[in-house]
């Protein structure tokens, strides 16, 4: 996916959650459904975090600079924090509005819950189409949010074909608790693997062990230390090494190393190496 592509896939999806939002709210109040307006104070969390992601990601592609020497990638992680912490406290205030409605169940309209929902899917699943392909963390928490969103429709729906046929009301407000509880372990998931990137975590895609062994048994090198391998925003892998080589060993020698060291890692993903080359005494 193009740079260009990818925050405007995110700006897309910010329209189409700020447009939806509004029906939902009305939806909510005509419906008289706790779990069509919870969604609705979800996506407008949604929305609000879709606006500082499209801004920070837009960010994230300027060039490095003699500022940010390694470039902005990492502000695209600042959307992806700010789009948890939006759902997370979207989650607990859902929580909150919904557990007094399911000890105490009110009557909902499921023939217009039926119809909304079958809006909600269409336009999430639109919004998702435009973003799914983003390799960012923050890309993917916004189509982490989209996709929760098609899914937590999708319950509606059934949900509303159940109060249709048997007039099971608390299906409303237990629906609300379970998107709810489903959100808030993926948000606990995302915000982990963020923290991991800004931590400096080897990524999990890496065997470091192994890709040490690999470089140590390239014809040349006697030892292979100080090997430090980290992600700027999840997916640009970066790696640092100090080998060791003979005294004897010529410049012409060390370039051809260098380069199959280079050509070895760029197999396994890793774009940026730093190779530090010391002689053997």
């Amino acid at each position: 996916m193009s740079e260009h592509h990818s925050h405007e896939g995110i700006k897309a999806a910010f329209f189409i959650n700020l447009l939806f939002t509004f029906i939902e709210i009305i939806g909510g109040v005509l419906t008289n459904s706790v779990a069509i307006l919870s969604d609705a104070v979800h996506d407008l969390g949604d929305t609000l975090s879709l606006g500082v992601s499209w801004g920070l990601e837009k960010v994230s592609k300027r060039k490095p600079d003699e500022k940010y020497t390694f470039g902005y990638d990492r502000f695209s992680l600042l959307g992806g924090i700010v789009s948890s912490l939006v759902l997370f406290g979207g989650t607990i205030f859902i929580l909150t509005q919904t557990i007094p409605r399911l000890l105490n169940p009110e009557s909902v309209d499921p023939l217009g819950m039926l119809g909304f929902s079958v809006l909600g899917v269409l336009f999430n699943v639109f919004a998702y189409y435009k973003v799914h392909a983003g390799k960012s963390l923050n890309e993917k928490a916004v189509s982490l949010h989209l996709l929760e969103d098609v899914f937590g429709w999708g319950a509606i729906m059934i949900g509303s074909i159940l109060i249709l046929a048997f007039d099971w009301v608390f299906i409303d407000p237990l629906l609300s608790i379970i998107i709810a509880i489903y959100i808030f372990i993926h948000v606990l998931r995302n915000l982990k693997e963020i923290l991991d990137v800004l931590l400096q975590k080897v990524p999990s895609t890496i065997d470091l062990l192994m890709i040490e062994e690999n470089i140590g048994n390239i014809d040349g090198i006697k030892k292979v230390y100080h090997t430090h391998v980290w992600s700027l925003e999840g997916s640009k892998i970066m790696l640092s090494t100090h080998i060791v080589v003979p005294m004897t060993m010529t410049p012409g020698q060390l370039i051809i190393i260098k380069d199959n060291i280079r050509e070895y890692l760029n197999k396994e993903g890793i774009s940026h190496v730093t190779i530090e080359c010391e002689f053997d005494r």
